[in-house]
């Protein structure tokens, strides 16, 4: 069974090298890399190219694609390297993050192939500081599956999907800005009811200042959009509260 992991960069040429090598080193035999640049100016592209050189010479079990031209945004990117990926299950490695182990790949794979039913898996994540990933800052520890109006959602770095699923139901919509990763995880868990299992242990370290939450403005408007997705998928939620009930457990998680 195969999976495609996507990873979207925009000079990112300081963290990518890292990122590619946490693909490297999983031990699972059939990978589909797929790289979404969004034609970046620093040394990105050739940081790939020369990635790209090594992983057609040496790694047999990870057939990679990448391109890299301009698009919409982050969540616009993603969806160019959703329609590129052909795995039974896809997945996402931000371009500044990693695994936590080697075999955080055959983890997940392995839940799916001991459930054909199953349509999802997510896990914890580790926040680690942005120059020193064996730093952890805080842990989101996600927990068994709960109502999304009492502040709950899996991390999306640890969301992983069968493909048939987003052909189904869609990708990202580009309508949000920040939360398109919230709307989408909403969507199908909430309002389609896809089944869901949590593996209990963090998988993906994640380095912190990513988009959403690098200023108050930005978590702000985050949870703007969250509201909004609430409603345009006819899930109830109480506006007042749920910024309260979104935020104060993620600052139980710091350390």
């Amino acid at each position: 069974m195969k999976i495609s992991i996507i990873t979207v960069s925009l000079n990112n040429a300081d963290t990518i090298g890292e990122t590619i090598d946490s693909i490297l080193r999983q031990t699972y035999k059939d990978i589909e890399y797929i790289i979404v640049d969004g034609k970046s100016t620093d040394e990105t592209v050739e940081i790939i190219k020369n990635y790209e050189l090594q992983i057609t010479k040496y790694f047999s079990n990870i057939n990679f694609h990448w391109i890299s031209e301009k698009d919409k945004g982050l969540y616009d990117a993603m969806n160019k390297g959703f329609t590129m990926a052909t795995g039974n299950v896809v997945g996402i490695l931000n371009a500044d993050d990693l695994f936590c182990d080697n075999r955080a790949i055959e983890k997940i794979m392995k839940i799916f192939a001991e459930n054909s039913s199953l349509d999802a898996v997510y896990a914890d994540l580790f926040y680690v500081a942005h120059d020193d990933t064996e730093k952890i800052v805080r842990k989101w520890i996600t927990g068994t599956k709960r109502p999304f109006k009492n502040g709950w959602h899996p991390a999306h770095p640890t969301f992983y999907v069968r493909q048939k699923i987003y052909k189904r139901l869609g990708l990202f919509n580009l309508n949000y800005r920040l939360a398109a990763d919230f709307e989408i995880m909403l969507r199908l868990i909430e309002k389609y009811g896809i089944s869901t299992h949590y593996l209990n242990e963090a998988i993906v370290k994640m380095r912190l200042g990513g988009t959403t939450n690098k200023n108050l403005k930005n978590i702000f408007m985050q949870n703007i959009e969250c509201i909004r997705a609430f409603d345009e998928n006819d899930v109830s939620v109480n506006r007042l509260f749920y910024p309260f009930l979104r935020i104060l457990p993620k600052l139980k998680q710091y350390k």
